[in-house]
């Protein structure tokens, strides 16, 4: 990913809202939104693929993990080919072995090209911004977030304006398809920042300008906006229905395909106690248009003692 706005508790009704763009070489194949298992076993994953390194930009486990990385552009020299692919970064976190403190050493002194990472837990109640610029990950607490190619809430414009479209979407959209709808024409927007507002990144101005704008496409048509993803929770009753939006585009002036997923009862909710090991249910809808397709059975680790409407468990527990 290079351009994501979360919204984190933010919301009654839709705790749980991400909207994202991707933006790489067209000539680097992938593989659209679908439910498939990594190399080497571990949790369902829902995800695009990329087929050259076999990571991904942004995933969920049925498990209740999400992982959201995007790279950093500070003026770094040339990359180094023989870097590990900064898309295992969420694989790794979704399969779900690792706590937050276990994962962030092995993964800082990994060899990657410099990263930002999202990673949430909901079974754990917990979510993370983390970085290879930052010692230590940073827990997020409920709010809006945005992130780019810098720090996370840096000022840049087109995060700044996503963030904006995030929040007053959340306000005026009274569906999960209309709030997508809004989404999708946020991510879509090509207007480049003024000149006094971009950033400073290394890289020429003519190139600054070009990368500033939310949806992007190089004059020579090589690099762009491969990906829109929207991510949508919504409370529906005394359940949470998640929905998984993906656009993909082409280097050429082709209609966007679109894929759609749906979860009921993800993201979990976090857990209270420890105690008996329980079976529950995580029904996952078809990729594209038709009826539920099948339901994936996964362990609960324990009862809950009572239910908690926040996404995020309180940081003194």
């Amino acid at each position: 990913m290079c351009l994501i706005a979360l919204a984190l508790d933010h919301d009654r009704r839709f705790p749980l809202v991400v909207a994202a763009n991707r933006d790489e070489y067209f000539e680097r194949p992938a593989q659209r939104l679908a439910w498939w298992t990594p190399e080497g076993g571990g949790p369902a994953v829902l995800s695009g693929r990329d087929l050259r390194s076999g990571g991904t930009w942004m995933g969920l486990s049925a498990e209740g993990r999400l992982a959201m990385v995007t790279n950093v552009r500070q003026g770094r020299p040339a990359p180094d080919p023989a870097a590990p692919s900064r898309g295992q970064i969420p694989l790794r976190w979704l399969k779900g072995d690792l706590r937050a403190d276990q994962f962030w050493p092995g993964v800082a002194l990994g060899g990657h090209e410099p990263f930002n990472l999202i990673a949430a837990d909901f079974r754990a109640g917990e979510c993370f911004w983390a970085t290879s610029e930052r010692a230590c990950p940073l827990r997020l607490e409920r709010g809006l977030f945005g992130l780019s190619n810098g720090a996370l809430d840096d000022p840049w414009p087109k995060s700044e304006r996503l963030k904006a479209h995030l929040g007053a979407a959340l306000g005026a959209a009274d569906s999960s398809d209309q709030l997508a709808s809004m989404l999708f024409a946020a991510l879509a927007e090509r207007e480049p920042a003024p000149d006094d507002q971009l950033p400073a990144t290394g890289v020429s101005r003519e190139v600054e300008r070009m990368l500033s704008s939310a949806f992007i496409r190089s004059p020579d048509g090589r690099y762009g906006t491969r990906v829109s993803t929207v991510l949508v929770a919504e409370r529906v009753g005394k359940r949470l229905v998640t929905q998984v939006f993906e656009r993909t585009f082409t280097a050429g002036p082709g209609v966007a395909l679109l894929r759609r997923s749906m979860l009921k009862d993800w993201p979990p909710k976090y857990l209270l106690d420890d105690g008996e090991d329980t079976r529950h249910q995580v029904e996952v809808g078809p990729v594209d248009e038709g009826s539920l397709a099948e339901t994936l059975e996964l362990p609960a680790p324990s009862p809950r003692k009572r239910r908690v409407r926040s996404l995020l468990r309180p940081a003194d527990r």
